[in-house]
């Protein structure tokens, strides 16, 4: 995926990272020891053969003059806390950081290295159509599973994984949601529908969320296209940068349930263990929908898109919910 927000390196710094992270003698010869991982939307990743055959990967943050939406701020220190975290608390295969050079001594900006994981992204798999419906399903079924594991950490209080957060979930993610909205109103994009609106709805739902009192650890960003597999299992969850405390039926897998074009949760809802939602939860989970659409339609300007493909698509998914909710244009 293209974006402004890819830091692109130089072969002669790609070795110099190498050296700092491995090892002088793991810089391999040549110039053919390094492929970017394209399907990423965010940071940038290169897949390097060291001089030992060993091949690792190398993940960096977005160059610092790029402006990036309010929640996307020291995103790769929120992975490395929540990579310790699942580690810590969890069985869920994650990777393992070999190298982190969290204060860009090196290239000015974060940056860390982990092992590559051999398998196949599911995202990837189902995009290119060597999925069967049983083989998606079976998969969604497993990722379910691991999320609720995920979900199983408790925190000592909701949003950010560092930091104090806030005593409240309504708090949190009120802070949260008026950040996207304000980072739309910033860039003056059009949502399709006014600001105020918007904000008049999120505030009129947002008392729902005092039911949520406990923090729990939320992925939030478990998609297909973030999980690794291989011979039928999970061998590896990536992307961790977007996990706070918060509502667990905030998780990506859950979206479906509100909006079709996302495929349909069922396979997902097995392995969680989730039954049908109460009516009091259908209403949580559409405020959360919201949220993630409002983000896939304000990301457009930060991400530099060319091409209008998915804000077009976003705003089509908006005005779905918007009709959810009884407004219409």
């Amino acid at each position: 995926m293209e974006s402004i927000t890819k830091n692109r390196q130089s072969v002669d710094t790609l070795r110099a990272m190498i050296a700092r992270a491995y090892g002088a003698d793991a810089v391999p010869a040549g110039d053919d020891f390094a492929a970017e991982l394209g399907h990423g939307w965010f940071n940038v990743a290169y897949r390097l053969t060291l001089a030992d055959g060993r091949r690792v990967v190398l993940k960096i943050a977005p160059p610092r003059g790029v402006t990036v939406m309010s929640y996307e701020h020291d995103m790769m220190r929120n992975e490395l806390t929540a990579l310790a975290l699942v580690q810590e608390h969890t069985d869920v295969p994650v990777p393992r950081v070999d190298f982190a050079d969290i204060d860009g001594e090196l290239i000015g900006v974060p940056w860390f290295a982990m092992p590559f994981i051999d398998g196949d992204n599911v995202g990837i798999l189902a995009e290119e159509g060597k999925l069967a419906p049983e083989e998606l399903a079976a998969y969604d079924e497993q990722i379910g599973a691991m999320n609720r594991k995920l979900n199983a950490i408790v925190g000592t209080h909701f949003g950010p994984l560092r930091g104090a957060g806030h005593a409240s979930w309504r708090g949190a993610f009120g802070a949260m949601i008026e950040d996207v909205v304000a980072d739309g109103e910033r860039a003056g994009l059009d949502l399709g529908w006014d600001y105020p609106v918007v904000r008049e709805l999120i505030a009129r739902e947002l008392p729902l969320l005092d039911v949520v009192t406990e923090p729990r650890f939320v992925e939030w960003d478990l998609w297909s296209s973030n999980v690794m597999v291989q011979d039928g299992r999970i061998v590896a969850i990536i992307d961790h940068e977007r996990a706070f405390y918060g509502d667990p039926l905030i998780e990506a897998g859950f979206t479906a349930i509100d909006l079709p074009a996302f495929g349909d949760p069922a396979g997902f809802m097995r392995g969680y263990g989730q039954p049908q939602l109460s009516p009091e939860e259908a209403r949580r989970r559409l405020l959360y929908s919201l949220y993630l659409v409002l983000i896939m339609i304000i990301e457009t300007h930060y991400r530099g898109h060319e091409t209008p493909t998915q804000y077009d698509w976003a705003r089509e998914r908006l005005t779905e919910l918007m009709a959810r909710y009884g407004l219409t244009r």
